[in-house]
């Protein structure tokens, strides 16, 4: 039984370099053109495209099978594609060119590819090689610090719609040589194309790593790079049991409060809507609690016309909350409270405390300092939401929270992430009650309680 006319898969094994595969001959062109070609069309109710593992044929890559009937190609590039849609998919007749129709060689082709991976895999192993996935992940560094030298410098925009690396060179004040050098890692990785001397920016590159874009997330990016100095510390922070930089938040200055609160602006914006509906309606006073940027106050807000928001946090920050408050509209409902969130006495009958991506920052003994100031600002009935990366009991996952605690070891003095029973005991000994823990998607969740 099928659900749809053709079920097409298109095969985007990577293997290493060097090694014949589809996703080395260009299958991701292919298969972001069948999608468009497909929608183009109006077939997307009817031709279903499906990524998968190896097919077996990879020295005649890209290859793809669609079903019903299993008609395999093999060698089809982009350009193939209007061809196939308009006489496979429309037309119901296959490719003759394309298609693979001697069934007896196309089997022995998939079992002779088996059996020689099989063999090299029994090779390897014997020899004691690092499987590929964890070579890979130990030397991933590398390709991370290409793109953030890259954003550093300005490099996408200085390529803009076209330039030479020597044209580049000049306008980043760079070497030429290692501009070329660094050009050429950046079109190896599939974010410039280069054309003979010439290089231009790929789409995506184009999208959100040129200042000339709209979308551009270079600022916010940039707090990446600041947190690799402070990564590289991390033997020397395991050793010494804290930050060895000193406190990254402590000792922050303008142009890291700049990068810093673009970058949570960013994930605040992408992150709000799905927070504001699993919270629900809130009227009455908000408080966010180092609301940063003012992007959940500005949603919350949006989400309905009977809720003031006050945003907590430092004076250098409050510029940059009042610009995007400023930009939504909400200058008579949203505003900020210069404070420091470690000390500061909070306020009272709030409906709502809003603490998002704080409690990683402060120790154990600061969160229930705060929790404790937190009560007294909720009024009646008020309710307490916290968002952050929330582990399980046993710590290990989600695994982007138990990396995020080693980001915390590097960068503060003694900020971690926390489990959810460590979250409930604080709540509750703050005096909160009904305290569960709401999963939202990606990799934060958020813990709500209220005072009876």
């Amino acid at each position: 039984m099928e659900p749809f006319r053709y079920h097409v898969f298109v095969c985007d094994q990577q293997k290493p370099e060097g090694v014949p595969c589809c996703s080395s001959h260009g299958a991701a062109q292919l298969i972001d053109a069948l999608r468009r070609e497909i929608a183009t069309h109006g077939l997307d109710d009817e031709v279903q495209v499906t990524v998968c593992g190896s097919l077996g044929l990879c020295e005649h890559g890209p290859n793809m099978i669609v079903y019903p009937e299993g008609t395999w190609y093999s060698g089809v590039g982009a350009a193939d594609v209007p061809e196939i849609v308009e006489s496979h998919f429309r037309n119901d007749s296959p490719v003759e060119r394309l298609a693979r129709t001697d069934l007896a060689a196309l089997r022995a082709e998939v079992v002779s590819n088996r059996d020689k991976m099989r063999a090299a895999f029994r090779a390897r192993d014997a020899a004691g090689a690092l499987p590929d996935e964890l070579n890979a992940r130990i030397r991933g560094f590398q390709e991370s610090r290409v793109i953030l030298t890259a954003l550093e410098l300005d490099a996408f925009t200085a390529v803009g719609a076209r330039a030479t690396a020597a044209e580049v060179a000049a306008r980043l004040d760079a070497n030429p040589r290692a501009t070329e050098m660094l050009l050429n890692a950046l079109a190896a990785m599939g974010l410039l194309v280069k054309q003979d001397h010439w290089f231009r920016n790929s789409p995506v590159a184009a999208r959100f790593f040129s200042t000339a874009s709209p979308d551009c997330a270079r600022t916010a990016l940039l707090h990446t790079a600041s947190l690799w100095k402070r990564w590289s510390t991390l033997t020397e922070s395991v050793r010494a049991g804290a930050a060895v930089m000193g406190d990254e938040i402590a000792d922050r200055g303008e142009n890291w409060i700049q990068s810093f609160i673009a970058a949570m602006h960013r994930n605040a914006s992408e992150r709000a809507g799905a927070v504001v509906r699993a919270v629900g309606a809130v009227s009455g006073r908000m408080l966010d609690v180092g609301g940063g940027s003012g992007a959940y106050s500005i949603a919350f807000a949006k989400a309905n016309s009977q809720l003031a928001a006050d945003i907590l946090d430092l004076a250098e920050v409050a510029p940059i909350a009042q610009g995007h408050i400023h930009d939504a509209g909400l200058d008579d409902r949203v505003r900020v409270r210069c404070a420091d969130l470690r000390t500061a006495r909070l306020g009272e009958d709030y409906n709502l405390v809003f603490v998002s991506a704080i409690c990683h920052m402060l120790s154990p003994e600061e969160n229930r300092d705060l929790f404790d100031r937190c009560f007294a600002a909720v009024g009646p009935q008020g309710r307490i939401v916290v968002q952050d990366f929330i582990l399980e009991p046993d710590k290990t996952s989600p695994k982007s929270a138990a990396l995020f605690a080693l980001n915390m070891l590097t960068g503060t003095r003694a900020g971690s992430s926390y489990s959810e029973p460590e979250y409930a005991e604080w709540l509750n000994g703050a005096g909160f009650r009904h305290i569960r823990r709401l999963r939202t998607p990606g990799p934060a969740s958020l813990m709500v309680a209220s005072r009876e």
